[in-house]
């Protein structure tokens, strides 16, 4: 009798760590019919993943459990954890604008948790907070970094009609981003490291850790190459079709300085006379260099100018950082800031990105936690690498004690 007393706790005690940390339901509910990228990350294989690494360093253990007083979303919002967490951009809308849904188990808490997080009510059931909005629509809540597609996200998904099954996203991987065009979707793995975040569509990963390791050796901020097609698609973000401007081929190099920026405002005194009063700040700015290869120069500056991207003083104003200056050479154009020329960087004729952190990156955000600083601070560079149909991307974190899921 006691042995079936064991045996059936030990069934029961199974069957609940299954339920718990490997069973999902693969349904996604939440994805309009006019998204056109998801991002997926599977939670159940987050939590296993923060298990397994919270149980490798007993350091921490103690910690935790002296960790009083500190909300935690997941836990004591009123917020319903899903088996996997669904991020999606709308089509035609501006690449920085995503959102996602959440299903709300008590919304009486999460109302208190929005005014303990300081949401500024905006108008009926619609809260902001800095650039993160959301909106309650019944039982669930959309959020996301802009509300302007929040009616046809509401109305998407209460027709049921686009109901998607995480196996069209995502396969072993923790995560994943996908791109949705017509029919076809083309899926990109997420898998989080112990140093590192890589998204990918390739496990020849390493053909390119000899760029990674060639661009380590350099200092600058930025460095990037890229050829056509890629400059077609990161365009393609921002809404932009360069088709007609005949560039090829896209190479910069930047370094980051801080400078003394001088505020000139004007008051009066007690005479009513107009005084001039001047205010200084530092301030992180970018000397850069870029080589825009063309198959027609001439074109290229035509098609600049009918952008309206060059001024009378043959300044290229697409870019916010002033003051530079664009001129014409027999590959192309140039384009230099003109406060401390810098040089380009050497070819590697290779499409890739490479952005090194740097400490004067912090003093440009202003308005970021602690959190978000130590997040900021842990890295260590950002590379983006392209080979033929392999795509590559890494955010690499400094090397530390303890893993990237256990510091942030």
């Amino acid at each position: 009798m006691k042995r079936k007393i064991i045996a059936l706790a030990v069934f029961l005690i199974a069957a609940t760590l299954y339920v718990l940390l490997y069973h999902k339901n693969k349904t996604l509910k939440y994805i309009p019919e006019n998204a056109d990228a998801v991002v997926l990350i599977g939670m159940k294989n987050l939590k296993r993943q923060y298990i397994s690494s919270f149980a490798a360093h007993p350091s921490l253990w103690l910690r935790e459990k002296n960790k009083k007083g500190k909300t935690n979303f997941i836990q004591e919002s009123g917020v319903k954890i899903p088996d996997f967490f669904q991020i999606f951009h709308v089509k035609n809308t501006h690449f920085l604008q995503w959102y996602c849904v959440l299903e709300l188990i008590d919304k009486q808490k999460f109302l208190a948790y929005l005014k303990q997080q300081k949401f500024v009510k905006k108008q009926e059931n619609t809260f902001q907070k800095d650039q993160v909005f959301l909106k309650i629509d019944g039982e669930k809540c959309i959020v996301g970094t802009s509300e302007l597609a929040f009616q046809s996200i509401s109305q998407s998904i209460s027709s049921g009609k686009n109901v998607f099954n995480a196996d069209s996203f995502i396969d072993n991987s923790l995560g994943s981003i996908s791109f949705i065009s017509g029919k076809r979707i083309r899926s990109f793995s997420i898998d989080l490291n112990s140093d590192e975040i890589e998204i990918k569509n390739t496990q020849k990963a390493e053909n390119f850790s000899s760029i990674i390791s060639n661009l380590q050796q350099k200092q600058s901020f930025l460095d990037a190459e890229l050829d056509a097609k890629n400059i077609k698609n990161f365009t393609a973000f921002f809404n932009e079709n360069i088709a007609d401007s005949q560039i090829t081929h896209f190479n910069t190099t930047a370094e980051l300085e801080q400078v003394n920026d001088t505020i000139i405002t004007y008051g009066y005194d007690d005479n009513f006379n107009e005084i001039e009063k001047k205010t200084f700040q530092t301030i992180t700015q970018p000397n850069y260099v870029i080589a825009l290869q063309s198959k027609n120069a001439e074109k290229t500056w035509q098609y600049f100018q009918n952008k309206k991207w060059i001024n009378a003083q043959n300044q290229f104003t697409a870019i916010p950082f002033q003051p530079n200056v664009i001129v014409k050479n027999k590959t192309g154009l140039e384009i230099k800031s003109t406060r401390k020329p810098i040089q380009l960087s050497p070819k590697l004729n290779e499409n890739y990105i490479f952005v090194r952190n740097n400490p004067r990156l912090l003093s440009s955000f202003k308005t970021l936690t602690a959190t978000e600083k130590r997040i900021i601070s842990s890295i260590d560079y950002i590379f983006y690498g392209n080979k033929g149909e392999d795509y590559y991307v890494t955010l690499k974190g400094k090397k530390e004690e303890l893993p990237l899921i256990l510091r942030w």
